[in-house]
């Protein structure tokens, strides 16, 4: 049996080192993988390695494979004695030199995450509607949509990519804005609306990041993130800002795939993640002060090749 004496000195134990703190602050921030930790930290993998064991048998972080990677991510204490001690741990920091320019570093690896998935969707364009095609998706999409529309409703198409959504929504009688970080995509989905615009909705096209997506607090009804998620540096960054972007009681809705190992989806569709644990979707909804998720899960299906299994997330903005 664990006493309270017991808790307080694994506790200190764990957090006396600061090279663990470090790593600690780190990936609550953001989900890392070493590779990234050693770019940040500029240590060497077993060093890394080492101290992160330690956090995973505290409870502290969790890990996950992706691909031939694994992601490390934050597990927020339940103890209230782990809670108060990481809050003291946090304050001392922020005045901290060292950690700030972890900060900084940290910064310039997601930076670095987002040019590469910008990089590709600007290389294929509107080439995007053939490469696309083997996510075999129009069922979930229009599951999504059931979800989703009513006529002159108000909806973020987060990654619209050649606007394939945007159109869908606009037919349904949506005031649809489409988000997109690729003036390569944005130049396609202008090209598709013109030529084939419905009678009814309208589509305004803006370029922005996920992370900070050029729309006001409460701006749209409804959002919708369609395979969009695995080709972002902060997925979890992202549903934070779909739910600023959403009016209290409007739906935030998150369509992508569940974990697997095709390596072949980070260089032909531009994936940086492959997939996600639905308990990680959950906790990132939870996070951005979404209501009960509504997660449904489907098993993996053949189209033009292979693909994973999938998941449709949806909640309301409290």
């Amino acid at each position: 049996m664990t006493t309270p004496s017991d808790e307080l000195q694994k506790i200190f134990r764990t957090l006396a080192d600061p090279t663990r703190v470090r790593i600690l602050r780190l990936v609550e921030r953001e989900p890392l993988v070493v590779q990234e930790l050693m770019e940040v930290l500029g240590m060497p993998q077993s060093k890394i390695s080492r101290h992160l064991g330690v956090l995973r048998e505290a409870g502290l972080v969790t890990d996950q494979r992706d691909g031939t990677f694994v992601v490390y991510r934050y597990e927020p204490p339940t103890s209230t004695a782990w809670q108060d001690a990481w809050k003291l741990v946090v304050r001392q920091l922020e005045s901290d030199s060292t950690a700030q320019r972890d900060v900084t570093a940290l910064a310039r690896v997601v930076q670095e995450r987002a040019k590469q998935a910008r990089t590709f969707f600007d290389q294929v364009g509107a080439e995007w509607d053939g490469i696309r095609s083997v996510f075999n998706d129009s069922e979930l999409r229009a599951r999504a949509l059931a979800r989703l529309v009513e006529p002159q409703l108000r909806v973020l198409d987060l990654g619209t990519g050649t606007g394939i959504l945007a159109l869908e929504l606009a037919g349904l009688g949506a005031f649809v804005i489409g988000v997109d970080n690729s003036d390569a995509m944005l130049e396609a989905a202008r090209r598709k609306w013109d030529a084939d615009a419905p009678p009814s909705g309208t589509l305004t096209l803006r370029k922005g990041d996920a992370g900070e997506l050029p729309l006001g607090d409460g701006e749209v009804d409804a959002a919708i993130a369609h395979m969009v998620l695995h080709s972002l540096p902060s997925p979890e960054g992202a549903l934070l800002e779909m739910g600023r972007c959403v009016r209290p009681g409007g739906r935030v809705v998150a369509i992508d795939f569940l974990p697997h190992s095709f390596e072949w989806m980070r260089t032909e569709l531009g994936a940086l993640w492959l997939g996600f644990e639905t308990d990680v979707v959950r906790g990132w909804f939870a996070a951005a002060g979404l209501g009960e998720v509504h997660l449904e899960v489907f098993e993996p299906q053949r189209g033009a090749r292979e693909l994973p299994g999938t998941f449709i997330a949806s909640a309301t903005v409290e």
